[in-house]
């Protein structure tokens, strides 16, 4: 086995490889950018080395720099992770160039599949079922526009490199398609260096199913069973599962046989994934990832091996530690993915501080049935330089159901606050009849909107109760308080009466409604009024260890019982049959500027850069024109003219980096 190990990565995935090098003995070498100076894996190895500046191609994507930190450290191999340069054929070579151990496949077998098209058209010779499409040389746009033609539409435009969701479009008619082409070889040529596309028939109402293979230098290839990732977001999986929903085991082991042909086909040595998209009884080889995957962890569960440790041993020269017919599958896992994102807006990355960061008691990077895996702290930032994935929250259970019950329970436990995140979507997802029953599908989201997204609950008088019980404790007052404390809200003047009433008004926005509350002190006790109702309000307020407050209110004769999340001005409140979300208007802060007083401008979505401008100051526009593309996180992102009118005025150029809520462009809306 090998002394020390260099992970070139960060994050999750660096965390996850150096806790099986750790239970191994192995010494560990991190490496890290000038953004990710004080970041968690830089703590989870024996040394840390910088590599370079923040930008990627400057640090977790510099080949150079990561080979000579090897190389001082005295590292003997090098794990990749998952991303940045985990399926590089040329890191690969250049390791091997220097004597060094790339824990992954060769950069041959790396070459042969990380082209979709080349890998197709091996996979057609090993007998590998293929979705129809052309996959071919040619990349003339009028060539390829012919071929969609021929094909019919819908037609999927995929990136020949590379892999996670990236240069990939869905084209639905003729006239949408060079456009949608062109923007997927740019985000191909940023993500992979390389704007090679192939088109594919677009199926309707696919599964995505995924097979875990191994493979060893003595010849032994396996595979660990399916996963399951058919419900994705706009640019990542969302929740994987293993078994998948309604595998039989006949159709488990054709689909195997597959994975395992195509894996031999290109002499693969390492863990790799083979991906198939099916409809029906039909399947059809997707692409390979010839790297670990990101939801490995599932595997695991219902296997009880760890796949980094098998990396190590065949990268050593050992055997696989199991045979085929020694593999079985026990229980059910789930894995989902919380990310800094918006799912409200389309999916987009958020950045920003967390400010909370709340998980139930749990453990990381084993094989435990409650697992959290993240490189990220309360206190760190998510910045826009890296994918925005905060942990992955993996469950196992003995059923199907057993595990979907942990996993909801678990998301209804955690809590994240300072940026937006997909964590109660997430929940919502889990709690979707039709995802509970298995009726999954890659436009499973789209299918179900309407009940995946419902409108937010409206508050009723005791969540209220509970958001201003809160917030009062919060301000140290409690339900025996003679006087208003003197460093407290209740010292402006302005919301004062005299004598002996005590009068003020609180204003939240709550689930984006706005509401009115009156808050008087009488006779040494609160008094509640909303709307017409007067009721005397009394509180029991306790903070556990991690921050979340359970309180109960008495309002009357109602009593409330909940859990509060996060700390004023925006908290949360969670309770029998409803979630809201307040943000304490605070009559003293400083009044927050309106949309309007922007004018007409439009605002970035998301912290990225202006990868092109398509109009120029005194362009007129149409409603839905193309205005300029922002990238963020290797990902495009089109903004498009809300109505029609002229351009006044830009506020930025091309190549510029931009921060959330910035002003991109003003355009005066046409009266006509």
């Amino acid at each position: 086995m090998f002394n020390t190990v260099l992970i070139a990565n960060r994050g999750e995935i660096a965390c996850r490889i150096a806790a099986t090098c750790k239970r191994l003995g192995i010494r560990t070498v991190m490496i890290y950018s000038s953004a990710d100076a004080d970041a968690l894996h830089t703590q989870a190895g024996d040394e840390a080395i910088w590599v370079g500046e923040a930008e990627p191609q400057h640090s977790y994507l510099n080949i150079k720099a990561i080979i000579e930190a090897a190389q001082r450290t005295g590292a003997q191999a090098i794990h990749p992770g998952y991303g940045f340069l985990a399926e590089n054929a040329s890191f690969a070579q250049a390791c091997a160039d220097h004597g060094l151990i790339f824990i992954g496949p060769s950069a041959q077998s790396i070459t042969a599949m990380g082209n979709k098209s080349a890998a197709k058209q091996l996979m057609e010779a090993a007998q590998v079922p293929l979705v129809p499409g052309y996959h071919g040389p040619n990349q003339n746009p009028e060539f390829l526009l012919a071929q969609a033609d021929a094909m019919g539409y819908p037609v999927l435009i995929k990136a020949s490199a590379g892999g996670g969701g990236k240069g990939m479009r869905i084209v639905n008619s003729s006239s949408q398609f060079l456009e949608a082409l062109h923007s997927c070889k740019r985000e191909a040529k940023s993500s992979f260096s390389d704007d090679h596309v192939l088109i594919e028939r677009y199926l309707q109402k696919p599964r995505h199913i995924e097979i875990q293979v191994f493979a060893d230098t003595q010849g032994n290839t396996v595979h660990l069973f399916e996963r399951d990732c058919s419900v994705p977001g706009c640019h990542q999986k969302l929740i994987e599962e293993a078994p998948a929903p309604g595998m039989t085991p006949e159709r488990r082991q054709a689909m195997g046989a597959a994975a395992v042909a195509a894996a031999q086909a290109v002499d693969y040595v390492g863990a790799g994934t083979v991906e198939f998209i099916c409809e029906g009884d039909d399947f059809y080889f997707m692409e390979m990832n010839t790297r670990l995957q990101v939801e490995h962890p599932v595997t695991e569960l219902i296997t009880g091996h760890d796949l980094v440790e098998w990396q190590l041993l065949v990268a050593t020269g050992q055997a696989l530690p199991v045979t085929q017919d020694q593999l079985q599958i026990t229980g059910h896992a789930f894995e989902a993915r919380v990310y800094a994102e918006n799912p409200n807006n389309q999916f987009l990355p958020s950045t920003g501080r967390i400010d909370q960061l709340v998980w139930p008691e749990h453990q990381s990077f084993n094989l435990s049935p409650l697992r959290i895996d993240s490189g990220i702290r309360q206190g760190d930032s998510i910045s826009p330089f890296y994918d925005p994935m905060i942990a992955k929250v993996i469950v196992h259970g003995p059923t199907r159901a057993a595990a979907l019950q942990k996993l909801n329970s678990v998301l209804a436990q955690s809590h994240i606050q300072g940026l937006h995140t997909n964590l109660h979507f997430l929940h919502q997802l889990t709690q979707d009849e039709a995802f509970q029953a298995g009726d999954v599908d890659t436009g499973f989201i789209e299918r179900r909107y309407d009940l995946l997204f419902p409108e937010s609950p409206t508050a009723t008088a005791l969540s209220l109760a509970l958001g201003l019980a809160n917030l009062l404790h919060s301000f140290g007052l409690s339900n025996s308080e003679q006087t208003p404390l003197a460093a407290d809200p209740w010292d402006a003047h302005d919301y004062w009466r005299t004598h002996d009433l005590l009068h003020r008004s609180f204003s939240f926005e709550v689930n984006e409604q706005h509401y009115e509350l009156q808050l008087r002190r009488e006779h040494n006790q609160w008094i509640m009024q909303y709307q017409t109702e007067s009721h005397p309000l009394r509180w029991q307020a306790e903070r556990s260890c991690n921050g979340v407050v359970k309180i109960e209110v008495c309002w009357g004769d109602h009593k409330k019982l909940g859990f509060v999340y996060g700390s004023a001005p925006q908290f949360e409140v969670r309770a029998a049959r409803g979630r809201w979300v307040f943000n304490y208007q605070d009559p003293l802060a400083q009044t927050r500027f309106e949309e309007e007083q922007n004018g007409g401008s439009l605002s970035a979505p998301m912290p990225g850069k202006i990868l092109s401008i398509s109009v120029e100051s005194g362009d007129t526009v149409e409603t839905g024109q193309l205005l300029l593309v922002l990238e963020a996180m290797k990902m495009e992102h089109s903004i498009t003219a809300p109505h029609a009118g002229t351009v006044t005025e830009l506020f930025f150029t091309q190549g510029d980096q931009v921060t959330e809520g910035a002003a991109l462009l003003a355009i005066e809306k046409d009266l006509s």
